[in-house]
């Protein structure tokens, strides 16, 4: 199976499978002496960790990292750091029924015809149980962007039809929606258990924002940071769209009204950071839908492995929206992108 790491000079491999023994990461490239606080890594696992809330999937892991090499007295030794997830709550027999059927909204199918065998339980590798093994990439991606103060920072801006209104960014982790709205967050997590209550899901958009970057990141072709980004976030499962700064509403302006023009700056920011590929020194803004949770305890009709029309009920842990958790996974994402192109940087110019 190709297509199981991500970066070029920062670059991070994960391994493993929702019910398996364990998931991980081998994350490379990392420059030698820098402190890495284990601390700061778990905090970041913590905050993806299932069974956070009654708003979440209620299986439960500690995700605790055991981190194997790379680090020597709490300093990179520039070699790679690899770092272990032991998998302690799998109930594999909640999916007993669909092993010879494909779930909707799924990539069960696709799964099979590509490969010819599939871990049903839980989704196996496509689960998002892999995202810990991100998070932790990402969290070691975020103490090297520290000594260039650059932040991430993804919260959830809308939960089905419910929109936040205010930006408040101290309240984001005051709320199980990790909303920066608190009123908003109220409705968005009624809405959510409102899903639950009728054995549905609902969707969502996550809004990540990157202060601090320096002007000049990314590659004017092929590699535009944008482009960079897009790919990060739409490897992350159930994100289905993005968009940079005003995205799609640019598409109803005239050049005259998107332009960002200048007066000892720029006067505006509906570029969201990023013109031809390069940051331009602008906070980096961008949007990501999520649909809903397919994995819902409805009736659906399915499909079995010979192509037969079936009627399948969905069992196990899911989350009955995937906005919450998704943000920490955004935000490691985003970093690890950000830590890579500033190292690709590096040889722009002598």
């Amino acid at each position: 199976m190709a297509g199981n790491s991500f970066g070029e000079i920062f670059r991070f491999t994960t391994f493993g499978e929702s019910h398996g023994a364990a998931i991980g990461v081998i994350v490379d490239g990392v420059p030698a002496g820098i402190p890495l606080d284990i601390s700061m890594i778990q905090l970041e696992l913590d905050r993806r960790r299932p069974g956070q809330s009654k708003l979440t999937t209620q299986r439960k892991e500690s995700d605790s990292a055991e981190i194997l090499s790379g680090v020597f007295e709490g300093l990179t030794t520039g070699t790679p750091i690899a770092m272990i997830i032991r998998n302690q709550d799998q109930r594999s027999q909640d999916y007993s029924a669909i092993k010879d059927i494909f779930r909707p909204g799924h990539a069960d199918a696709g799964y099979f015809l590509k490969y010819g065998i599939r871990d049903y339980r839980g989704g196996g590798r496509s689960s998002g149980r892999e995202t810990a093994a991100r998070v932790a990439a990402g969290a070691v991606a975020k103490q090297i962007l520290k000594h260039f103060n650059i932040s991430v920072l993804a919260y959830v801006t809308r939960v089905g039809k419910i929109t936040a209104k205010q930006f408040i960014p101290d309240t984001i982790e005051n709320n199980p929606v990790r909303c920066a709205d608190p009123e908003a967050a109220v409705a968005m997590a009624e809405e959510i258990r409102s899903a639950l209550s009728e054995r549905d899901s609902v969707g969502g958009i996550v809004e990540c924002r990157i202060s601090g970057v320096m002007p000049g990141l990314g590659e004017p072709a092929f590699d535009k940071l944008d482009a960079e980004l897009a790919k990060a976030a739409l490897s992350i499962g159930g994100v289905k769209a993005i968009e940079f700064g005003l995205g799609f509403e640019a598409a109803s302006l005239r050049g005259s009204q998107n332009n960002d023009q200048f007066e000892h700056g720029y006067l505006s920011n509906n570029s969201g950071g990023i013109l031809g590929g390069i940051s331009n020194g602008e906070p980096i803004v961008f949007r990501i839908a999520v649909k809903p949770t397919p994995s819902i305890a409805q009736p659906q009709k399915c499909s079995g492995k010979n192509g037969e029309s079936t009627q399948c009920l969905i069992t196990g842990r899911h989350d009955p929206c995937l906005c919450p958790r998704i943000a920490v996974v955004l935000e490691a994402m985003a970093a690890a992108v950000i830590a890579d192109m500033i190292m690709r940087n590096r040889a722009a110019r002598i």
